[in-house]
């Protein structure tokens, strides 16, 4: 044995599991007073948020809810998401977040897939709820935020009272323990569920604050949806600097400009789509402001006009990539000396880049999908982007056969296609799994085609990306009817894949006609996806 591994053990006094849980118990400390979470008109000190925390594990805890436990919410931007990301893991317990834009059959999927004893769901989703909730037995939470039909036991603010203010603050035994199952639909249409732990929570909250310059005197504006990918890891990172969430239920450019301007906003997230309803916006909606507002986006590079367009609003645009599988960010393109006096064109080009891993992140290759060889830095050699590091998921979720996939040889397999640039920063190409990013969120075509391809009269269907000019990409489908099938209309199609699926996953334009296809009589979906584009909106 080493002389340093002599007398020289791991005690409460050297050691501590790293959590975001503590995020919040130093915020309460350092900034007992300053305005945490803005809402409305309400207003939540950081000794308040610690103490509404408090209440709801305590809350939870009377409910039977420990460690090991899952807790489902289905909740916008509020402040009932951010008490939950904290009440739920200083209990020991997993949090599972849910798209609100799911529909019951994928939400009654998820809270049986993830054995959730608990579900907190705001009132305006009770429609979609309640079928989900079919056959399940489990303790309902109303949040009534902004009115809507009850469909649970008891009010979210009734049953914080019920809860104990003091109520102890716990972190994990072990900090690769799960503190978050977020579900993603993968690359075929069933729902994978994502597991945090506690150490990948903290340093990609960490990496967030660091990369995004979050200060004490920051205001984040909630723009990106909470059930993301855990906002991006920014429920915790914002509590870490000690800055200020500013909630917003619905992501429209009036409230966006009005919360700019009466706030202070500094820093924000979001899909392309934010950025375009933002440049577009009527400009009876806009608000001047005289702070630079930090906003960040992933999911598409952003093209040259919307980086000239934000800058001229007073927006300084940064370009993020990642996944839910490592907590969201987990690649920035870095400012580097000189950007800022190219050319728009040479400067958006640089821009698009996805670039270089987040400091929590080990590594960002771009290496041969078989091989795992590292592909040239030439930035035309192209190969898959694969990460390393303590900000990568524990895996899937009852799905070990995915997770031994995902981390063959070593690395987690994003299915992204990319090159690597000889200054090492990376840029992908192309997506090897279809999937469809609109809006931010994603969108399996296979899952798509199937529903299309139970229509009486369809023989054969394939979906691919179009781009679009608010959402970033929607879905195009291609269909090749039966011989004998009567005559179908594109707006026949939609209105069936409507009826079967959450309606941001269906497609927008349907095309009818014999499909492309190889010599073994597979799709060609390279040449429909050139097809889509060609039709395509680009954003302006």
């Amino acid at each position: 044995m080493s002389i340093f591994e002599q007398n020289l053990d791991r005690t409460p006094a050297n050691y501590v599991p790293l959590s975001p849980v503590s995020f919040l118990t130093r915020a309460a400390r350092i900034w007992p007073n300053r305005v945490a979470v803005i809402h409305g008109e309400r207003r939540f000190t950081y000794a308040q948020f610690l103490q509404r925390a408090r209440r709801l594990a305590s809350a939870l805890a009377q409910a039977g809810v420990g460690k090991g436990d899952t807790v489902a919410i289905m909740a916008p931007n509020t402040p009932q998401m951010l008490e939950a990301h904290y009440a739920v893991p200083m209990l020991g317990a997993v949090l599972c977040s849910i798209n609100i834009r799911l529909d019951a059959a994928a939400i009654g999927f998820i809270l049986r897939h993830s054995e959730s004893k608990v579900v907190l769901t705001d009132t305006e989703f009770a429609g979609v709820m309640r079928p989900a909730l079919e056959g399940l037995t489990l303790l309902v939470v109303d949040i009534d935020d902004a009115g809507g039909p009850r469909i649970g036991a008891v009010e979210y603010e009734t049953f914080l009272e019920g809860g104990d203010p003091a109520h102890p603050v716990l972190l994990p035994d072990d900090e690769w323990q799960a503190i978050a199952l977020n579900y993603t639909s993968g690359t075929t249409g069933n729902p994978k569920g994502v597991v945090a732990h506690h150490r990948g929570a903290y340093l990609n909250a960490c990496a967030n604050a660091l990369t995004f310059g979050l200060r004490p005197d920051s205001v984040y504006l909630w723009t990106l949806p909470m059930f993301h990918c855990n906002g991006w890891t920014y429920t915790w990172a914002v509590t870490l600097a000690g800055g200020t969430h500013v909630c917003l239920r619905r992501v429209e450019p009036a409230l966006i400009f009005a919360a700019i301007a009466e706030h202070g906003v500094t820093h924000m997230c979001g899909a392309p789509v934010v950025l375009s309803m933002l440049i577009h916006a009527p400009v009876s909606v806009r608000r001047p402001f005289s702070q630079i507002v930090a906003i960040a986006t992933g999911g598409a590079a952003p093209p040259s006009t919307v980086i000239t367009q934000m800058e001229a609003l007073g927006f300084a645009v940064t370009h993020l990539y990642g996944l839910t599988e490592t907590y969201g960010p987990s690649t920035v393109c870095l400012w580097q000396p000189g950007l800022s006096d190219l050319p728009i064109e040479e400067k958006a080009a640089f821009m698009a880049r996805q670039g270089v891993n987040t400091p929590m992140i080990e590594e960002a290759a771009v290496l041969h999908p078989s091989t795992l060889a590292p592909m040239p830095a030439d930035g035309v050699s192209m190969g898959e982007l694969m990460l390393r590091g303590n900000t990568v998921m524990k895996g899937y979720l009852k799905n070990p056969d995915a997770t031994q996939e995902a981390f063959a040889g070593g690395w987690f397999h994003s299915g992204d296609l990319a090159v690597m640039h000889p200054d090492g920063y990376v840029e992908i190409k192309d997506r090897a799994k279809d999937i469809i990013i609109s809006g931010g969120e994603n969108i399996s075509s296979l899952e798509v085609e199937e529903v299309i391809y139970k229509h009486p009269a369809v023989m054969e269907a394939a979906v691919v990306a179009r781009p679009d000019a608010k959402w970033g990409e929607t879905p195009q489908a291609f269909v090749m009817l039966k011989p004998d099938a009567d005559a179908v209309t594109p707006e026949a199609i939609i209105a069936w894949c409507r009826q079967h699926l959450a309606h941001y996953k269906c497609p927008r334009h349907v095309s009818f006609g014999p499909l492309p296809k190889t010599s073994t009589g597979k799709i060609q979906k390279f040449d429909l996806r050139e097809r889509a584009r060609a039709a395509g909106e680009l954003p302006s």
